[in-house]
């Protein structure tokens, strides 16, 4: 078989793409990533400021974007997204989830409270951005992409606190491979990206060259064969991927973004 152009399999120029949690870390390299590649935005993210600055971003560089300033906090918000996607541009192609959060406490100091907001969180609006678009792509019945944000956390454990977030992530590993199987015969891919450590507001600590730092890094990058942390273009490649026609036939999967940290 010949492939007369292969970079074709990853055009989505023309594509609509929901993204949330846009103004973070993962969300804002979704952001460029699909905006440079020539895709319809539209962009959630509960911090009006900053969803402002990175559409603005995006805008400058020539896409069409809309701006959505809530958090998927309910199933009225979920779809109220998904229908603001189906106003402005007729359709919902791709689904990026990059909404979430972590808050660290030993387990006998976190409050229950504090586990299940983390739950929410990640987990189950997750499962209802992904209900909302799954909706959406049916009807349309040309099937669809739907990205969730895992971490390797997902598959391993940590000694600093971590029970909610390793729960949480966990779960969206199951939300994956239960809707890859799920949704495999009407078109619609269900796959998620893991990362490890990588550069972001929340780790920027890591990277300084403070005793703190250097030491902690240490630690962590024995266990990571490519020898560095993670930056964000390093999860530019894997979404393009996940989002375009190249992974028609990849669903259910975890893609670990970890310079082989989980590999060992």
């Amino acid at each position: 078989m010949t492939l007369p152009d292969p970079l074709r399999m990853f055009d989505v120029k023309g594509k609509v793409a929901l993204i949330t949690g846009a103004s973070g870390a993962f969300g804002a390299v979704a952001a460029r990533v699909l905006a440079g590649a020539g895709a319809k935005l539209v962009l959630a993210a509960g911090k009006a400021s900053e969803l402002a600055a990175i559409a603005g971003e995006c805008r400058d560089g020539g896409a069409a974007v809309v701006e959505v300033n809530a958090r998927p906090d309910s199933e009225a918000a979920c779809a109220a997204m998904v229908a603001r996607a189906v106003e402005a541009f007729g359709r919902l192609d791709i689904l990026v989830v990059a909404s979430g959060m972590n808050k660290v406490a030993k387990i006998d100091e976190m409050a229950p409270e504090t586990f299940l907001s983390v739950m929410d969180a990640n987990v189950t609006q997750s499962w209802l951005l992904a209900r909302a678009a799954t909706k959406q792509m049916k009807a349309q019945g040309q099937g669809g992409k739907i990205v969730l944000v895992s971490s390797a956390r997902g598959l391993l454990g940590h000694p600093a606190g971590y029970t909610a977030y390793c729960a949480s992530k966990a779960a969206v590993d199951g939300i994956t491979k239960a809707l890859g199987c799920e949704l495999g015969p009407t078109g619609i891919t269900v796959n998620a990206i893991a990362p490890t450590v990588f550069r972001s507001p929340l780790t920027a600590w890591m990277f300084e060259e403070t005793d703190q730092a250097k030491a902690v890094r240490t630690g962590f990058l024995a266990r990571v064969p490519k020898g560095r942390l993670g930056e964000p273009e390093d999860l530019a490649g894997p979404l393009l991927f996940l989002a375009s026609k190249a992974s028609d036939f990849y669903t259910g999967h975890i893609l670990y973004a970890d310079g082989g940290y989980t590999a060992g």
